[in-house]
């Protein structure tokens, strides 16, 4: 058997690439790093360990193709349009900003005006793999700055089609503006009547596909269509991806978005790393060490006027400073779709073989600096506003005057989903609140609605204390960023030793490291949601609430523990069922308004004959009476306390709710 040069190819691509990749993921930096990282190493400017560079960019081709249909999936119609505002007005002011100011200093160094552009547009986009990689382990993808770089992220990734779009234009700017004008014509038809017909046809394939029943041919029918767009763009003179990204946009409003994302995802991490890797193949050490200054000076020059008009950009949107310099610091790289506009603009003559090897020099150096510059960015953001005189908060003089006497008072971080319910509680209650916001147009609706929400960094030391925190007595962190609540965690503990700290927090393993910081209750999403799927659960097999409640409880006080530990359930059904006793449950009821027992006499009820179980305490305002006695009035707001068995107690529910008029006796 004669050797294939591609199939020794690949092996040396994956021996080399596992080690790398495994070393990144040590190091906690993203799997694209290593890629390309590998490639250098392997590629023929330096160890020249590849025979077939052209084979293996073949293969990254069908990378590229399925990194964009994967985009057109994530991305959809609808997440555009909920973004709306900041995805339009942020990204687009962003990627006109940078497109213009680098063209612009290209132009002044003496490239022609359609290379200009180009440049501009692959300095315009940053890298949406890196940055949501390191978010998401960071845990902001839901923090102010998260949102703002991800909708930044979602309009540069939007413009990748356009921009392909442009570059037979720019390049037959050169042969004549007619025949330029006439592909582009052919082109535009092509990708209309693509997308026409894929959203009539495609949705109807699919359909009688998956009445089939057959999983292989579902995601044999997705790699079909992928790829039968891919051809289709590319043989009218567009790019294989434009195709894809059309066809995962159409799917995405379809019902089948998810799985078909699901079915393409292991091919699409496959190739997308080929691909990254064939991008560091490309970079000729040689040529990069020749002159390395020149490749510093243009990787620390893209870093410094993409972070200055993030920064600028994300202030004209309405953020504060500290959410404008953390996204500016985040998005100052390269992206990973500028390989891809650049690898097209070769060989149409819009970039020459020396300025893409300075581009691809300085463009891996960003990207493999982003990390770093994220975890830095905190840390240098608080350097940078240290001296800043002005106050984060757009306080009025009504307001502090409001705040001030403020004293044994609930301090809210964060007025989204749980602050505003918390804030409803205390209001209930009458226990005195103050909030704050970092978003201006969620502050303005809460004033209307006279709220006492301020607008500031409830996670800063200055902020705190103008809302009083010294003198609270509870301070609670309701806000998404983990960062951010570690840091408010241990500024608000240096505050108010005193004070009873909530913080809320994504995950169970968050939670010692945040009590280390000062929490005195840590409140993670993912565990108190199993604890509400087990209550409801064992309520279906009649375990008594109380000792549902004690369960739950005995979880929190082993630190979460209780439900990481195989083989140690808190509750057996058999057990409570079969102990002395343990048919007997306990139950707290409502008198609604309208239900049968609203203004009966609880002799006149007849629970023990009716349902078989014992009203042992009545609580109306407060006040407790055991053994209330059989003349005694209910009304509506009264809690009855029941005692008997399960079933009983459950028959008996019916006489406190006002869907019902009578409930069913015992059998």
């Amino acid at each position: 058997m004669h050797e294939i040069p591609l199939l020794r190819d690949l092996v040396v691509i994956v021996a080399v690439a596992l080690p790398v990749v495994a070393l990144m993921h040590r190091l906690r930096v993203p799997a694209v790093v290593g890629f390309l990282i590998a490639g250098v190493a392997i590629g023929p400017g330096s160890l020249g360990l590849v025979q077939s560079p052209r084979a293996v960019a073949s293969l990254a081709e069908i990378g590229v193709v399925l990194l964009l249909f994967a985009v057109g999936l994530e991305l959809s119609l609808g997440r555009i349009v909920r973004m709306g505002r900041l995805v339009l007005v942020g990204g687009g002011l962003q990627v006109v900003a940078t497109t213009l100011v680098t063209s612009g200093l290209a132009l002044a160094i003496g490239a022609r005006a359609p290379t200009a552009f180009v440049m501009g547009g692959l300095v315009a986009l940053s890298s949406t793999a890196i940055v949501l990689k390191v978010y998401g382990e960071r845990g902001e993808l839901d923090s102010p700055h998260g949102r703002m770089v991800v909708a930044i992220l979602l309009f540069q990734d939007l413009c990748v089609v356009p921009l392909m779009l442009a570059l037979p234009l720019l390049a037959g700017a050169q042969r004549g503006i007619g025949d330029a004008a006439k592909s582009a014509g052919i082109a535009f038809g092509a990708a209309t009547i693509l997308t026409i017909g894929g959203r009539v046809l495609v949705p109807r394939l699919l359909e009688r596909v998956v009445a089939l029943r057959v999983p292989e041919l579902f995601t044999l029918t997705i790699v079909a269509i992928v790829l039968g767009a891919a051809y289709v763009t590319s043989s009218v003179g567009l790019s294989l991806a434009l195709g894809a990204f059309l066809v995962g946009l159409i799917i995405s409003e379809s019902e089948y978005g998810l799985q078909a994302l699901s079915d393409i995802l292991p091919f699409r991490d496959t190739f997308s790393g080929i691909f990254f890797i064939s991008v560091g193949m490309l970079l000729d050490v040689r040529s990069v060490l020749a002159d390395p200054v020149r490749v510093l000076l243009a990787a620390a020059g893209i870093v410094i006027i993409k972070a200055l008009i993030i920064l600028g950009t994300v202030r004209v949107t309405g953020r504060g400073w500290r959410v404008s310099l953390l996204s500016a610091f985040a998005l100052s790289q390269i992206g990973e779709f500028s390989f891809v506009v650049a690898g097209a603009a070769l060989p149409l003559g819009l970039v020459s073989d020396e300025g893409y090897q300075v581009f691809l020099g300085a463009s891996i150096i960003t990207m493999c600096a982003t990390p770093l510059l994220i975890g830095l960015s905190e840390r240098w953001t608080q350097f940078l506003l240290r001296n800043r005189m002005q106050p984060t908060m757009e306080f009025t003089t009504r307001e502090v005057r409001a705040v001030k006497p403020l004293t044994d008072h609930v301090v809210i971080v964060g007025y989204g989903l749980n602050g505003r319910n918390l804030a409803r509680a205390l209001r209930s209650a009458g226990i005195p609140y103050v909030a704050l916001e970092e978003q201006g147009a969620m502050v303005r609706k809460a004033r209307l609605e006279h709220e006492p929400v301020l607008f500031g960094d409830g996670t800063r030391a200055e902020v705190l204390e103008r809302v009083g925190v010294r003198r609270a007595r509870v301070v609670v962190f309701a806000i998404a960023s983990l960062a951010d609540t570690r840091r408010g965690v241990a500024g608000a503990r240096h505050l108010n030793p005193k004070a009873h700290i909530v913080a809320r927090t994504r995950y169970v393993a968050e939670i010692d490291e945040l009590r280390r910081l000062g929490a005195d209750e840590v409140v993670p999403e993912e565990f108190e949601t199993s604890l509400e799927i087990f209550a409801r659960v064992l309520r279906r097999f009649h375990i008594p609430a109380s000792r549902i409640r004690d369960a739950a409880q005995e979880a929190r006080r082993d630190h979460y523990e209780l439900l990481r530990e195989r083989g140690a359930p808190a509750l057996r059904v058999d057990d409570v069922m079969s102990s002395p006793g343990g048919g007997i449950t306990v139950e707290t009821m409502i008198v609604r308004p309208g239900s049968p027992a609203d203004g009966k006499e609880i002799g006149h009820l007849g629970l023990a004959d009716r349902t078989g179980t014992t009203l042992v305490a009545l609580v109306r305002s407060d006040h407790v009476a055991f053994s209330p006695v059989s003349d005694q009035q209910l009304r509506a707001g009264d809690e009855v306390v029941l005692a008997g068995p399960p079933s009983s107690v459950e028959s008996a529910r019916a006489l406190f709710h006002a869907d019902h008029s009578d409930p069913n006796v015992r059998t």
